[in-house]
């Protein structure tokens, strides 16, 4: 008979020994293990989580054992980063937005890469270097792994964003808001001299995932919703970079998806397959 493998046969470490100088504080994180890990010597590829503390609510445990049941994804190491003062440390890392929001986004990005890699690399058997390394986020979340992986190809070969909050700006709307020059992250990917002829093999690439419903704001009353467009105006600055749409940019529209862990639960297996498939 075949072995189902079920939520309670994942190992989740809660781990809360390492400490951040350049956040000040003391991590959370829980660290899923693929089955087996314990009793095997492998290597595995992992993705890193921001809003880790949303894993139940995501159902991973559920989600990650259907998928290895039915092998379709390859076994991964997830470790899902709780937040701490989310609306300071998420963001894009060289600039906050106009209400100063995002302030400690560039110590957050410095906290991942020079402390939280290190000790993931200490503390478990993982694969590193652009193939094997991953890094999603959510809404606010997912604006900053795809700000961190943009900045940082070298260590991080794919971003997942759900619903990503790609409506940071530098200037309300009451004050001479402009689409082109203010949404930071659509102007800090065009003023970039990264393309993508540049990578060769090792060329990062990008998901994004929308809700039909995941807001009802639509600042240009052009009939399309903000979070939807302003997605989509990011993935035609990726273009313009060489970056090409069913290659190495993957969307995915969920028709009645909201803002929320069920909406991001229901489509993650779209994503780790993307991420893992075989």
């Amino acid at each position: 008979m075949e072995h189902f493998i079920t939520p309670s046969e994942l190992v989740v470490k809660h781990d809360t020994t390492l400490h951040s100088q350049h956040l000040h504080r003391d991590i959370v994180m829980d660290v899923v293990l693929p089955p087996h890990y314990e009793a095997t010597n492998t290597a595995y590829p992992v993705l890193y989580m921001n809003d880790g503390q949303d894993l139940e609510r995501l159902q991973m445990t559920r989600v990650l054992s259907e998928l290895y049941h039915h092998q379709q994804v390859p076994p991964f190491i997830l470790v899902a980063v709780h937040c701490g003062e989310r609306i300071q440390e998420y963001g894009t890392a060289t600039q906050a937005d106009y209400k100063h929001r995002g302030a400690r986004a560039g110590a957050y990005t410095s906290f991942v890469l020079e402390e939280l890699l290190p000790y993931i690399k200490n503390q478990y058997r993982v694969l590193t270097g652009p193939p094997h390394t991953v890094f999603c986020g959510f809404s606010l979340s997912g604006l900053s792994a795809f700000d961190i992986v943009w900045h940082h190809p070298q260590i991080f070969g794919k971003a997942g964003a759900f619903s990503g909050s790609f409506w940071w700006r530098q200037r309300a709307y009451e004050n001479h808001y402009d689409d082109h020059q203010d949404r930071i992250m659509h102007r800090l990917v065009r003023e970039s001299s990264v393309r993508r002829e540049q990578f060769k093999e090792l060329t990062p690439t990008f998901w994004f995932q929308t809700g039909t419903d995941d807001e009802k704001d639509d600042r240009n009353h052009n009939g399309i919703i903000d979070s939807i467009e302003d997605t989509l105006d990011l993935v035609a600055e990726l273009e313009r970079k060489g970056f090409r749409w069913g290659k190495e940019v993957r969307y995915v529209e969920v028709k009645g998806g909201h803002h929320d862990q069920a909406t991001w639960s229901r489509i993650m297996p779209d994503f780790l397959q993307w991420a893992f498939g075989n």
